[in-house]
């Protein structure tokens, strides 16, 4: 029997249950420090799948808080919890982590750091994507970054603050940077990773900015045991500094960004760190900024002891869309034309994946340099040449024409060629249009791979992908001197729908796409979702049995199956500025509230489990007490955000 109950007394399993024994955990974000969202556990089999039920829900203590204050506006659950030494932990949107048990869902210890207390945070506000788990064999921390800019150390059996880490138990990473920095502009949204000591971490900077100057995306490696700064490596090098002479004009002192916003990999036994690293400032126009701009949107290789250079690879020179590196480096040992080799693989927004040798950067397949489409905005320079990788083949669709546009019926095509034919339009690297005009960008910053990141089967060298279909508008003009000491400006990227309120393109809008990291080929593609089939305007169309949906989602594989979920539907018409005009709220609502289950081999849909609402993290699996959990968290923003957990009926595993 099964009863829901609210927070402080949580919804639960039967209340006796078997000591856990041969416990399966999940010690990182991505399952290990390799990102590989891989987990061993099998009971949970093709034959068993439809028999999963949810053994418990928790509402997270955001609830409470945002009941108390309603000016507190969140946005998406984003957490993938871990499970480690029979405790399971998370953190909220607020920041607030939560430690429970893995069996029955209760609440063993919930810390608050008060992130709400410094007001609305950067870019998207309250949002987090969990925490970092370290131990030395005594004790036990947990680190974690917050929105409003403080790095923090918790004693993960207590809760409680190591008071021997910076300043009782927290670092204010606004401090000690190139130069001042507004704590309203520079937040952290994701974990650190713990490598050989020391915990490096990155940063959440102001993305829509007016002005040059920005916070600068310094990586910092700090003691874990003391907090002592050990290094800082600059994604914008310093005069001098070896790549120093890609920012022209001197460009580099004072251009910002260029940060790690997103989930960092690192090889143990290397003692190497892989550092995605973001844009530079702006996000799109760099006439300010000339030169490719290293290490702005390239892969770093570094040294976690020294923070030392080991190698980079740049996957998009002096970046005009957005193009940060969104999603968890993966590494993965295969064998190439019969050679055995350690790669990294980087997932990339415009539907790339780049993977090279993981000890000295070299390309596993050629990268070849491709002339791409000049910018006519006044005083842009943008690279003449983008990197292409020879092998694998895209998995997002890159540039628009008119074969990509929707195609149901001759009316809907037409009318999406008349949409298409508003705007600039063209391969992949298509610059921005000054105004009055706009270029359609695709994949936009939102479509492509996204931080969900990718999944590995190491028994198979497969590597799973979620990617979306999501073509922007962008516009450059001419913003007021007064406010802004930039040339050009981009308006709101905006998403472009197509006729009707459909998607402008073809589908499937939202998939997965399975790599063979031996061979570079694409083993399958399948929609997630089953996409816009009931629109008014399909009525008596012969459709696909899926569609898929243009929202992210994040893999999970397991020896025996694939999982995803999907985000719900931002609603537009619902975003505005935060109070404190360094970012944006939303509201969403709930569209297919699922979670799927693939036949890893082949693609093929076997389950779908209903949820409360969509799942806005990454589902996670862990085996405690000689059973299989799933974990998603969903909700966030106007939704309620929760953890669900998936077992098996006790006596069917």
């Amino acid at each position: 029997m099964r009863r829901f109950t609210p927070f402080l007394a949580l919804l639960a399993l039967a209340a006796a249950q078997p000591r856990p024994t041969g416990d399966v955990e999940w010690r990182s974000y991505g399952a290990d420090l390799a990102n590989t969202r891989y987990s061993p556990l099998g009971q949970i089999t093709r034959e068993n799948v439809a028999s999963l039920q949810v053994a418990w829900r928790v509402v997270l203590p955001d609830a409470a808080l945002l009941a108390a204050k309603p000016s507190l506006h969140t946005f998406l659950n984003e957490a993938t919890p871990l499970m480690v030494d029979g405790t399971l932990y998370t953190i909220t949107p607020l920041g607030l982590v939560v430690a429970l048990d893995p069996i029955a869902g209760s609440t063993r210890w919930v810390y608050d750091p008060r992130v709400y207390d410094a007001g609305q945070p950067v870019n998207l506000g309250f949002v987090h994507r969990g925490v970092a788990y370290w131990s030395d064999g005594g004790e036990r921390r947990l680190f974690f970054g917050t929105a409003d800019g403080y790095l923090h150390a918790l004693d993960a059996r207590s809760g409680k603050p190591i008071a021997g880490f910076g300043r009782e138990g927290r670092i204010d990473l606004t401090q000690g940077l190139r130069r001042p920095v507004n704590r309203a502009h520079y937040g952290v949204t994701s974990p650190p990773v713990v490598v050989k000591g020391v915990v490096v971490v990155g940063s959440s900077i102001l993305d829509p900015v007016q002005k040059r100057q920005g916070p600068p995306g310094d990586v910092r490696g700090f003691d874990a045991k003391t907090g002592r700064l050990r290094w800082t490596f600059h994604t914008i090098p310093e005069k001098g500094e070896p790549g120093s002479e890609t920012w022209e004009g001197g460009s580099a002192a004072e251009t910002g960004n260029a940060n790690v916003w997103t989930i960092m990999s690192a090889d143990e036994s290397l003692g190497y760190v892989y550092l995605p690293v973001g844009t530079p400032t702006s996000d799109w126009y760099g006439g300010h900024r000339p030169g490719d701009n290293l290490y702005a949107d390239s892969l770093v290789a570094v040294d976690a002891r020294t923070g030392r250079r080991v190698w980079h690879f740049q996957t998009t020179h002096h970046g005009l869309w957005d193009y940060d590196l969104p999603a968890p480096p993966v590494l993965a040992d295969v064998r190439v034309n019969g050679r055995a080799r350690r790669i990294v693989a980087q997932p990339t927004k415009q539907g790339f994946l780049f993977v090279f040798d993981r000890a000295t950067g070299e390309p596993i397949w050629p990268i070849e340099e491709r002339p791409v489409p000049a910018s006519r905005v006044p005083g842009e320079k943008a690279a003449k040449t983008q990197p292409f990788p020879t092998n694998p083949k895209p998995f997002e669709r890159q540039g628009l024409s008119d074969a990509d546009l929707i195609d149901f019926t001759p009316e809907l095509k037409h009318e999406a060629r008349r949409i298409l034919n508003q705007h600039e339009y063209g391969p992949l690297y298509t610059p921005p249009a000054p105004a009055p005009g706009s270029s359609l960008v695709l994949p936009g910053w939102v479509g492509g791979a996204s931080w969900a990141g990718a999944a590995l089967d190491p028994d198979t060298g497969r590597l799973f992908v979620n990617s979306i279909t999501a073509p922007v508008r962008a516009t450059l003009y001419k913003p007021d001197p007064a406010v802004s000491d930039l040339d050009f400006a981009s308006r709101p990227i905006a998403l472009v729908d197509g006729p009707r309120g459909l998607p402008l393109t073809r589908p499937p809008y939202g998939r997965i796409t399975a790599i063979d990291l031996h061979t570079g080929a694409h083993a399958w593609t399948a929609p997630l979702g089953s996409g816009p089939r009931d629109h008014p305007a399909l009525r008596g169309v012969a459709l696909q049995p899926r569609l898929g949906w243009p929202v992210r989602g994040v893999p999970l594989v397991t020896k025996t199956l694939l999982f995803s979920g999907q985000e719900p539907r931002r609603i537009p018409e619902s975003a505005r500025p935060s109070p404190r005009g360094n970012g944006v709220t939303a509201d969403f609502e709930t569209r297919e509230p699922k979670l799927f289950a693939f036949d890893k081999a082949t693609g093929e849909l076997v389950w779908e489990g209903a949820l409360p609402t969509n799942a806005t993290g990454g589902p996670m699996t862990y085996m405690v007490g000689g059973q299989q959990f799933i974990v998603v968290s969903v909700g966030g923003a106007n939704l309620p955000a929760e953890l669900v957990a998936f077992a098996l009926p006790r006596g069917e595993d």
